[in-house]
């Protein structure tokens, strides 16, 4: 899908066509800067994800100017958590800055619409571009190469390149080891309930290997497609905590205690269970370093208290684009240009530092069993506990707050330390 004869020198260089990087390209290119972006593979390709697409991710297609309306993709209402034998239907909240529904498409097909997208918007998008390391000189990075030999060159370059963030390795920006990476499984299933109108969460995982199961700290989902199958899987938030867990047989565990009804069984199984790991909280810094700008999960911008990561892509790479947008127009290399690209480091952490060090701190709570279990026993079924539960963890939350349950946490994301 190389959409022109290549170039070999772009204002900006982003490198991978995820959300994140479409994203980025997209706003970048609608300014008028020469933008080039480098996917490793071809579309449509596969990813492992959950496929939902929350409010937050809806609101980010209008952002580029993509109506949702217009889109074929599975609506849903909200989340219908199983806890138990008890079953809550929790609705997208009425919001100002956000829409009030969802939808779902595999990450197949979202990503290859994106990549349409960042043509239409005149990117020079090049698939089968591996990039493996960075060019720099002066300490300062000045393109990337690709596993072939080629050379894509560019003052400025964004690092969307996922969880393995190889860019910012081979510029000397390692993981934080005491953030939490998570991990998830997910396979498709055909099924009956591809039509439902709520994501499916379950709260109480056993690992279900021992005479003495383990409540894990994850949930499990299904989220339906609408075109006839269902993305089924399971996730933790912290994968070193439950290193001797295999996760597959965990979820081949889970499915067994489903009803046959809902189709989760090996024959309506499409394909094998694959992983994911899951970079969480901010946990690779810093994320703007001598020309190199990390989006999305390259910069750990996932969501800990669920796992999510398309809407936190798409933000930070409209965050990322804007500031290179002021940069460059300040005057490239002068001081207050670096203050303009430093600005993107402050408004992630303005955005969801709090936030995320929340979800941080979430994430050992509730590895402790107890705390788990009564907090889905005994706090869920108090309908206030339940509203500020779905709009703590969902992030869909109005700034400045509309209602309480906004008041609340901001006031809370406020009150901590950013992570």
């Amino acid at each position: 899908m190389t959409t022109t004869e290549e170039r070999t020198r772009s204002d900006v260089v982003v490198v991978g066509a995820g959300p994140g990087g479409c994203a980025t390209a997209i706003h970048l290119a609608k300014s008028g800067l020469n933008v080039t972006l480098l996917e490793k593979a071809e579309f449509p390709r596969d990813k492992i994800c959950g496929d939902g697409l929350t409010p937050r991710v809806l609101r980010e297609l209008a952002y580029l100017g993509i109506n949702p309306e217009t889109l074929s993709w599975k609506k849903n209402r909200g989340l219908r958590i199983h806890v138990a034998k008890s079953r809550y239907l929790l609705e997208w909240p009425e919001s100002r800055d956000f829409p009030s529904i969802g939808m779902a498409v595999k990450r197949s097909l979202f990503d290859h619409f994106l990549a349409n997208q960042t043509i239409k918007a005149g990117v020079n998008l090049v698939t089968n571009a591996n990039v493996c390391k960075s060019v720099e000189q002066q300490g300062r990075i000045t393109g990337v190469e690709t596993k072939d030999g080629r050379c894509f060159e560019a003052p400025i370059v964004v690092a969307c390149d996922g969880g393995s963030a190889r860019l910012a390795v081979s510029m000397g920006l390692h993981r934080i080891e005491s953030r939490p990476m998570g991990i998830a499984v997910r396979a498709y299933f055909s099924s009956p309930a591809s039509n439902q109108d709520w994501l499916d969460s379950w709260l109480e995982l056993w690992d279900g290997t021992s005479k003495s199961p383990r409540l894990l700290p994850g949930y499990a989902w299904s989220f339906p497609l609408g075109d006839g199958t269902c993305n089924v899987g399971l996730g933790l938030p912290d994968a070193a905590r439950y290193r001797d867990i295999d996760l597959r047989d965990t979820m081949s565990r889970w499915l067994m205690s489903l009803p046959d009804s809902w189709g989760f069984t090996p024959d309506h199984q499409l394909g094998k269970i694959r992983s994911a790991a899951l970079p969480m909280g901010f946990n690779r810094k810093p994320v703007y370093s001598r020309g190199l700008f990390l989006v999305g999960d390259a910069a750990g911008a996932i969501n800990p208290f669920n796992g999510e990561g398309i809407s936190y892509a798409m933000e930070s790479g409209r965050f990322a684009a804007e500031a290179i947008i002021q940069g460059y127009s300040r005057g490239l290399y002068t001081r207050s240009c670096e203050r303009a690209f430093a600005g993107y480091a402050s408004r992630l952490g303005d955005e969801w530092g709090g936030y995320f060090w929340l979800g941080n701190l979430f994430g050992r709570i509730i590895s402790n069993p107890h705390v788990m279990k009564i907090a889905a026993h005994y706090g869920l079924p108090i309908p206030v506990v339940r509203n500020l539960t779905h709009r703590m963890l969902s992030h869909v939350v109005d700034r400045p707050s509309r209602d309480t349950y906004d008041r609340v946490v901001n006031t809370l994301t406020r009150m901590v330390p950013q992570a």
